[in-house]
């Protein structure tokens, strides 16, 4: 009996640039900021940022997302009593099947305390704000591969590459050739057995971080 081979999910979705939300309950104003991003350390300089601008606010509170599956995630209150910022936060993100994103609120305290059940709402509201004024997109995660082959296995490489639809980069041509091509994780398989097969070729990993 023959076994279905299973898809390795690679599609998920993501926003194309910043986008911003607002709301305002008894005086206090909670500004959201959702930005694209790929990386924790670019996330920092982001917050920082924001920290520098807004620097008279109360709280600067945020949650992220990173990678095709969302293994890479943070929740942060920055001072608001625990799980009113970040989870309400981090649940939008959650409910909107979004990754590779941060959303910042910042609040500025408007003198009246709005308790748990209204501190939720505000920074639930403000990042479903900021989410639907998003611009949505589908993204693809590939990994990179090195193709090192022998200069007389050029048209074969190449052809291949072509009836595979991939795109050679960093391309060096002596008699002994190197190129890198990025690969979606669905198509690894198929690409690994297609070069197993041409005689003088190897493929190397030049790194182990998946591409988005």
């Amino acid at each position: 009996m023959e076994t279905q081979k299973t898809a390795i999910p690679d599609c998920f979705k993501s926003i194309s640039e910043p986008s911003a939300g607002l709301f305002k309950d008894n005086g206090s104003k909670f500004l959201a900021f959702a930005y694209p991003v790929t990386t924790e350390e670019e996330i920092k300089t982001i917050i920082q940022q924001l920290k520098k601008e807004y620097f008279d606010a109360r709280h600067h509170c945020y949650a992220y997302r990173l990678g095709h599956t969302g293994a890479i995630w943070r929740m942060n209150d920055d001072g608001e009593p625990s799980s009113t910022a970040g989870r309400p936060i981090y649940g939008q993100i959650l409910s909107a099947e979004l990754s590779d994103i941060l959303v910042v609120v910042v609040r500025y305290f408007g003198g009246i305390k709005l308790g748990v059940p209204g501190l939720i709402r505000a920074y639930k509201t403000s990042t479903a704000d900021a989410i639907a004024n998003a611009n949505i997109i589908e993204k693809i995660a590939t990994e990179t591969f090195t193709i090192v082959f022998d200069y007389l296995q050029m048209n074969t490489v190449m052809k291949k590459l072509k009836d595979m639809a991939l795109t050679p980069s960093n391309q060096q041509f002596d008699l002994n050739c190197t190129l890198q091509v990025s690969v979606r994780l669905n198509s690894i398989p198929s690409f690994l057995e297609a070069f197993d097969k041409v005689e003088g070729c190897r493929i190397e990993k030049p790194n182990t971080e998946i591409n988005i």
